[in-house]
Formats: structure tokens, sequence, C-alpha cells
């Protein structure tokens, strides 16, 4: 793949480029896409609806990679990029706008899973005009390599919109469809494992990591999110202790989050990824960026979901606190979010190091295995335990990874220092 695009449609990406505010602005549309998902799962939450929230997530996750890819290969801002970005924007609106009928239609109106499928199929096909409107492509056959998975992923979704249902009834046609899901975004993800047989190229690994860093926060954001509107959920009832209690360790657990992931680790991967060269490049940030960070955001969405109905319960006053207990589903999103994101932590480092985290992995086994014994505990005690680990786990990386975090964080502000003194310079000349 070439940079022999035309210069008066894109602007090209360069080794020192960051990610532009447009790109922070199409990341809003994905606050609405994960408040919409968490929101509608935990209102029915069922063992099929947690299938489909994940399904879901998987197909939004494919959408913003491969629109980030395409916005580390040009800028985002100038050109036809913008154009492109808004044509993307409202397509993923309108998918967000949908969820709750992307597998089961409702009665009047639209068809609900065609104009899901539509508007997915609409996001594909705009990116792939861009990419090959934006490039000169050196083997065809690489660029179809590119773009004929993804699309025949997209057009498969669209076929499960409609050819179920004609064929079989209701509940065996959501089964068809769900099947029919989990082909197409097979097809979907074999996309990354082409790359290699591309001649795809990672402009700028800072633009790639910022990028990433900022749509964990845009998740952790939906977990705050979830949290206040548990809470406000309480309209006309009295404020207690007990809410107040939880929401203080539900957010001592998100400040965790954030830590474990953002005070060292994603400093460190961008600072190996600079110095990694030549082939193993492309599938390094494969690995670790297009699918290690996928179960992190969805373990932080099902952890919202569990914590949204235990802060919406806690502030109701027909519920006693001390007696008040998960059930398995509840259970299961809120412990079972959380070991995911830990265990994700876990590859990460395994796949960027080849280093085992032993902390994260310790702090996910504490969680799993105590779980089901849990099932009898009130869900305070539960939501007790979790804060417990996570405080635990940040305070142990803070006293044994002192000099590692130190000689992360000191590269990162001389980094910083030294952008800001180029900067200057020029600012100089205006």
């Amino acid at each position: 793949m070439g940079t022999g695009g035309r210069s008066d449609l894109v602007s090209w990406g360069r080794p020192g480029s960051r990610v532009t505010r447009l790109e922070l602005f199409y990341d809003v549309v994905f606050v609405f896409a994960f408040l919409n998902v968490t929101t509608l799962t935990s209102e029915q939450l069922t063992a099929v609806a947690l299938i489909e929230t994940l399904l879901v997530l998987a197909l939004l996750w494919s959408c913003w990679t491969g629109f980030a890819a395409l916005g580390n290969l040009v800028r985002a801002d100038q050109g036809i990029m913008p154009a492109v970005g808004f044509g993307v924007m409202a397509s993923i609106f309108v998918l967000a706008l949908t969820t709750d009928v992307a597998f089961d239609d409702e009665p009047g109106g639209l068809v609900g899973p065609l104009v899901f499928a539509t508007a997915y199929l609409l996001t594909w096909l705009t990116k792939i005009v861009a990419f090959w409107a934006s490039v000169t492509v050196s083997s065809r056959r690489r660029a179809v390599l590119l773009t004929l998975p993804a699309t025949g992923g997209a057009v498969l979704i669209l076929i499960a919109a409609v050819l179920p249902d004609m064929l079989f009834g209701e509940r065996v046609a959501l089964g068809v469809r769900l099947g029919l899901w989990m082909v197409a975004l097979s097809f979907e993800y074999t996309v990354a494992l082409l790359l290699i047989r591309t001649t795809w190229q990672v402009r700028s690994a800072g633009h790639l990591a910022e990028r990433h860093g900022l749509i964990v926060l845009v998740a952790l954001g939906e977990l705050v999110i979830a949290l206040g509107l548990g809470a406000a959920e309480r309209t006309g009832r009295p404020i207690s202790w007990w809410a107040i209690y939880a929401a203080g360790v539900t957010l001592s657990i998100i400040f965790a989050l954030w830590w474990l992931y953002f005070d060292t680790l994603a400093l460190a991967m961008e600072q190996h990824l600079h110095g990694v060269r030549g082939p193993e490049r492309i599938p390094l940030v494969r690995d670790v960026y297009t699918y290690l960070h996928l179960p992190l955001i969805v373990g932080i969405i099902f952890f919202a979901l569990g914590i949204k109905r235990m802060i919406a319960r806690l502030t109701d006053p027909a519920v006693l606190p001390n007696q008040d207990t998960f059930g398995g589903l509840e259970l299961l999103s809120l412990y079972g979010g959380l070991v995911v994101y830990l265990l994700a932590l876990v590859a990460m480092q395994w796949r960027m190091f080849h280093r085992l985290a032993r902390r994260p992995l310790i702090g996910a086994g504490v969680l799993a295995v105590s779980a089901p014994a849990l099932l009898s505990l009130p869900s305070l005690a539960n939501l007790t335990l979790v804060g417990t680990v996570f405080v635990v786990l940040v305070l142990v990386q803070v006293g044994r990874d002192g000099p590692v975090r130190r000689r992360v964080r000191r590269l990162a502000l001389e980094e910083q220092l030294a952008l800001e003194d180029e900067a200057n310079v020029f600012r100089r000349r205006l």
C-alpha cells in the first residue's frame, strides 16, 4: 500500500501524528452506544440478553477499530475525511439507536433488525470507499484481503435480519440469527489476521495508543454514567447511607480500573511499540490493540450492567441492604466483567512484554473462586469484597513496581516536554 493517494483528498499521517479533536468528537456517538447497550440490557437481564450484548459490543468494536485504523493512515480532520467521519458517525448513531431491536423486532414501524443491519452495512461501505479513494494500492489482491471479509460479514448480518423470520418460528429464528451473527463477526475479525499479508503500516504508534486509551476512557465514563443512572432511579425515594456507601465503593473500583491501565501500562505499551520495527509490528498491534482491548471494554460494560442494577435496588426503601442478595446473572455481570478486565490486562502484558502479570492474575482468581460462594451474601458484602481486592491491587502495584513506574512515567514526561519545546519553537515564528 503506497502513499501515492490523491493529495487533494487526504493528508497522510506521520510517525508523530496524534489524535485530532475531530476524532474525539466522533467518539461521542460511542458514549451513547455504550450507554444504550448498558441501559437496555440492565432492564431485562437474561442469558440471551448477555449474549446479545456481547455480540453488539463486538460489532461496535469492529466499527470503531476500522475507523481508528483509517485515522492512523490519514488525518481525520483533513481532505475528505471529515465528511467520511460524519457519515460513519451518523450510521453508528442509528446502530446505537436500534440496539434494542437488533435481534427482535417490535410491532409497528420499520423492521428493527433490518434497520440495524442496513446502518451497519452503510458504515462499512463508507469506510471502504474512503479507503479505496484515499490510497494507491500496489496489489488489488491485498486490498481485497482487507475489505472483502468485513463486507461479507456486514452482508451476512443483513441476511440474518431478514431470512430467519421468513423460514422459522420466532424462537428458532432468534437462535438462527444469533448463529449468523457469530459467523459474520468471525469474518470481521479475520481482517486483522490478514493484515500481515498486506503492506499495511502503522504510521503513528502514538496515535494508535492514544486512540485506544481514549476509547477505554469512554467505557469508564459509561461506567460512571451507569452508577449515576442507578442512583437516579431513586426519584421520589429517600437517600440512604447504604446507597452513598455503595456509590463510594464503586467509585474506588472505577479509580482502580483507571489506575491499573493508565498509570503505567498504557504508557509502557506505547513506549515499547515505538521501538518495535519490521514485520513483527503489525501482529503486535493487532493482538494487543485490536483483539485484547475488546475484552477490556466488554469487562467494563458488563460491570456497569451489574452495578447499575445494584445501586438501583439499594435506593429502594423496600430493600433491606443487609438482606439483599444478587442473582446468578447479576453476579456474573458484576464479577465476570471485572475478571475479564483483569485477564485482559494480563494478556496484554504477556503479549507486549512477554511478562506474566501475577498480581492481576491473582486478583482475577480471587474474584472467580469467591463468586459462587458469595451468592448467599448481601450484595453490599459482595461489592465490599470487590472494592477491597482492587484497592489492594493498586496499593501493591504502587509499592512493588516503584522503579519501573518511575522510569516509564519519567520517559513519558520527557517526551511531553520535548513536544512542548518543539511546539514553542514553531509558535515563535507565527
